[in-house]
């Protein structure tokens, strides 16, 4: 009978039939998957430097990485980099504060309640469609050319990101876990802070990744209202004079945190998901 069996094991796949190789997950180190990681922004560093070496690329038309480097000393040292960057974080982080909570709570409201989303949903979904570039200019006849407008207009275009994600999360709760919740005596409040928040977590922070995204998009917008600090302000002051090296930080800048605000939300996500495998790390 054991014969029998190891044949039947040891005999080939039927035809059209190929024996299964499972894929097993190949262990990368940290430094290795930040090198590679490196290898991008590298390149393109390289790239640069060469263009301004061999005059391809001209310095009324963008600056070398050295000079580039010079001016950041130069901004750091007189202090007006320093300011500008306090001055822009504080208009993107209290945007964007007021963006997330009016976004989360419009869209647990809409997702939780089928009369908040016979109330809400169609009008916040045409709302989402317009631009928030459109916005600037009503805006500045609304609030005048102060901090008011240009903090409305980040929280504007943070809002709707964390509406439609916070709201297809709550959506997809279980609703059998739900009513579960509710038949043990839970109430609504009770119920959205223990079961639907934590299903939703993904999609949340989800939404929260895009909404930090477009903080930095839309404050480089609202710095434009006539700004008088901030990076926008550097920007406008480097243009006028043709400075093409401070133009090249405050583009390198505004990246930058457009990097650093998707790395927290990376980091945030380990830390509050840590079952979750990343991204890619089958392939």
């Amino acid at each position: 009978m054991s014969d029998a069996r190891v044949k039947a094991t040891d005999s080939p796949p039927p035809p059209g039939l190929v024996t299964p190789r499972p894929q097993l997950r190949k262990p990368r180190s940290r430094p290795y998957a930040l090198a590679v990681r490196a290898l991008g922004p590298f390149a393109l560093l390289g790239l640069w430097w060469a263009a301004s070496a061999t005059g391809l690329l001209t310095p009324d038309v963008l600056a070398s990485p050295a000079e580039v480097l010079r001016a950041v000393g130069e901004l750091w040292g007189n202090g007006q980099l320093p300011d500008a960057l306090t001055t822009s974080l504080t208009r993107s982080g209290i945007g964007l504060l007021i963006g997330l909570a009016a976004g989360l709570t419009l869209g647990i409201t809409t997702g939780f309640t089928r009369l908040g989303d016979e109330l809400l949903d169609s009008s916040l979904q045409t709302l989402r469609t317009i631009p928030f570039l459109s916005l600037v200019p009503l805006f500045m006849v609304w609030f005048g050319i102060n901090e008011t407008a240009k903090i409305l207009l980040i929280a504007v275009a943070t809002t709707f990101p964390m509406y439609v994600s916070a709201s297809s999360g709550v959506r997809n709760t279980d609703p059998k876990l739900v009513e579960a919740m509710r038949s043990f005596g839970m109430s609504r409040l009770a119920i959205v802070r223990e079961v639907v928040l934590p299903g939703a977590l993904p999609s949340l922070l989800a939404g929260l990744r895009l909404s930090m995204t477009l903080s930095v998009i839309a404050l480089i917008a609202a710095e434009e209202i006539n700004a008088t600090a901030g990076i926008g302000y550097l920007m406008s002051q480097a243009q006028s004079y043709a400075r093409t090296d401070i133009l090249a930080v405050c583009i390198l800048v505004y990246g930058l945190l457009g990097l650093t605000a998707d790395i927290l939300v990376r980091l945030l996500e380990r830390v509050l998901m840590p079952w979750r495998t990343p991204q890619g790390a089958r392939r």
